[in-house]
């Protein structure tokens, strides 16, 4: 069974959408560890109303803020600490999609960090990356961080407008595959994610 953490290179580029995409493509289960910003219409909610099969299955957060802001701070203005020990990945028989929280280097208490929590749940990493002024640099940084902490990368997905340039930098660069790349839609709904599920499974 393939276990993979849908990070990113920063906090809205796409790791909800990916993270369907690729739940719909294996018929994976699904875990987001740390929902910080809503609770009532969590990541976990949506990333379930854009799937069409009915093996996948859909599991309980570890921690759940609603205060939108870095889950340290969101924990502390809720009067709670995260605790890394609370943290235990689900028990599955089926593909898992882990889905973090933010950038590699969010924190999640003082001293543990979104890259922490990858090295202790030790899974293979999807970095979703975007098209903008700076990416380059902060898609260079986060895999610098991987592999400074000899984390597994599976691959690169870009999301959003198209830079052939940057994108065929970073792939130059880093000796990594494209897995996939994800272009701008005016909405996403349950076709858009088959769609680029069959695009992934082509590929």
């Amino acid at each position: 069974m393939k276990e993979y953490f849908i990070t990113g290179i920063g906090t809205g580029v796409g790791k909800t959408i990916v993270s369907a995409i690729f739940t719909e493509a294996l018929k994976a289960d699904y875990w987001k560890p740390i929902q910080s910003g809503s609770i009532e219409l969590t990541d976990t909610d949506i990333v379930k109303s854009l799937i069409s099969n009915n093996k996948s299955k859909f599991h309980t957060e570890a921690y759940k803020f609603k205060h939108p802001a870095s889950p340290h701070y969101s924990a502390f203005l809720e009067n709670t600490n995260i605790k890394a020990n609370d943290i235990i990945k689900p028990k599955t028989n089926n593909n898992l999609i882990i889905e973090g929280s933010g950038g590699l280097m969010v924190p999640l208490n003082k001293n543990f960090l979104v890259v922490d929590l990858i090295k202790q749940l030790n899974a293979e990493v999807i970095l979703v990356s975007a098209n903008y002024l700076g990416s380059i640099n902060h898609t260079l940084l986060s895999l610098e961080a991987l592999k400074s902490r000899s984390i597994p990368i599976k691959g690169i997905v870009f999301c959003g407008e198209k830079n052939d340039s940057s994108e065929n930098f970073i792939l130059e660069y880093t000796k990594l595959p494209c897995i996939l790349k994800v272009d701008f839609e005016e909405k996403f709904d349950k076709n858009i994610i088959k769609k680029y599920s069959e695009r992934l499974k082509s590929l």
